[in-house]
């Protein structure tokens, strides 16, 4: 067995009405609180009043998308003029992965550009964050256990990863019921990345036992609850299991990498307006196909080779599934969403060089079993479009 290491958020709280205990989770915390949301503040009114009842100053932070640069060096300013001693993030994966950003750069000076993979000279953070809280409404991103925020360069037309052991959260905090409200649309492509990102991190080439576990506890668990917790009625014990199965996906592709779904990915976040979800859940049958054919002509020894056949047995539940039978399953589950192709999505075919390249060379396609060619990967996107 090779040597691996493992690790996550300083502490996890986890299930219905949880967040009523957010302020007690912060009673060593001294000074403001900075609090960032979605551009919907109001939303989080009555989770932000308990943090006003119990005493705390509290000054918030609206963000409006995805992140990128401008948006973030606005909310690291606006946090450092507070005082903030502490950062809170409710929302999203934007939101959060905006969260893990200001409480790094709130400690550390320099440019942000300085401190990101590829576009930028790529340093260290040597500072550690602020304390930071994540407290997702969305089951998806898995964004309270990582250590990196994703963030859009426009100029460069990427996005790319502000990475640190130090931007794992000090508290991540998920309450389904935070995210009973969500549209359906939101729901399916926030649940299939969370699907997605167990997927990955179980097939990665970078996995271990601990990330082997947790993967496949969360990739049964979203099988088994997607389709109801993306639809009406309210399912609560399907929308716990896919906050669950986010959770589980965050800690494993933290721990393990993931794959070619998100090492085109990001990429495409930075060619296209969509969100990070949508374009995964497009590419998800075209990437586990195209990795199944390469596997078996090239490498079926591959350890993930046979995990493939796992998966087919933990999506049906049948112990004699052959990994072609997750082909079909992921095809009939996307068919049953209200998800969109690639090319709906905004990408055209001019783009596939660019994205090929791009995505060649990302670092979650370094996670992938197998590495594919040029050919293979035109030829995810022209499946996906």
């Amino acid at each position: 067995m090779s040597a691996f290491s493992f690790a996550t958020a300083n502490s996890i709280h986890f299930g219905e009405g949880v967040a009523k205990t957010i302020p007690s989770l912060l009673q060593e915390s001294h000074g403001p609180l900075f609090v960032l949301t979605g551009s919907d503040s109001k939303r989080h009114a009555q989770t932000l009043g308990l943090l006003t009842q119990a005493g705390f100053e509290v000054f918030i932070h609206p963000v409006h998308g995805e992140p990128d640069l401008n948006s973030i060096n606005l909310a690291t300013n606006a946090a450092r003029d507070s005082g903030a001693k502490c950062i809170l993030a409710i929302g999203g994966g934007s939101v959060i992965d905006t969260g893990k950003a200001v409480a790094a750069l709130a400690t550390n000076s320099g440019q942000l550009i300085d401190f990101l993979e590829g576009v930028g000279k790529g340093k260290a953070l040597t500072e550690d964050s602020l304390p930071f809280m994540a407290i997702p409404t969305t089951a998806g991103t898995g964004s309270e256990v990582t250590r990196n925020s994703v963030i859009g360069v426009p100029k460069a037309g990427v996005k790319v990863s502000l990475r640190s052991a130090s931007m794992l959260p000090t508290w991540a905090v998920v309450d389904p019921e935070l995210t009973y409200d969500l549209p359906p649309e939101i729901a399916a492509y926030t649940g299939m990345d969370a699907l997605i990102q167990c997927l990955e991190a179980y097939l990665s080439k970078n996995s271990n036992p601990l990330t082997d576990g947790i993967a496949r506890e969360g990739l049964r668990l979203a099988a088994r609850s997607i389709k109801a917790a993306c639809k009406a009625p309210l399912d609560t014990h399907a929308k716990a299991d896919l906050c669950a199965a986010s959770l589980c996906g965050g800690i494993a592709l933290a721990n393990a990498k993931l794959g070619s779904i998100h090492g085109f990915a990001g990429p495409l976040g930075g060619m296209i307006n969509a969100p990070h979800g949508a374009i995964c859940a497009s590419l998800l049958v075209p990437c586990y196909s195209a990795n199944l054919r390469a596997l078996d002509s090239r490498d079926p020894q591959n350890p993930s080779r046979s995990k493939m056949n796992d998966v087919a047995t933990l999506l049906t539940g049948n112990p004699q599934a052959k990994a072609s039978y997750a082909v079909a399953w992921f095809e009939s589950l996307s068919n049953a969403l209200p998800l969109k192709t690639l090319g709906e999505l905004g990408l055209a075919k001019e783009q596939f060089e660019e994205a090929a390249r791009k995505s060649a060379s990302s670092s979650s396609m370094k996670g992938n079993p197998i590495e594919l060619t040029k050919f293979e990967l035109i030829e995810i996107l022209e499946a996906a479009l």
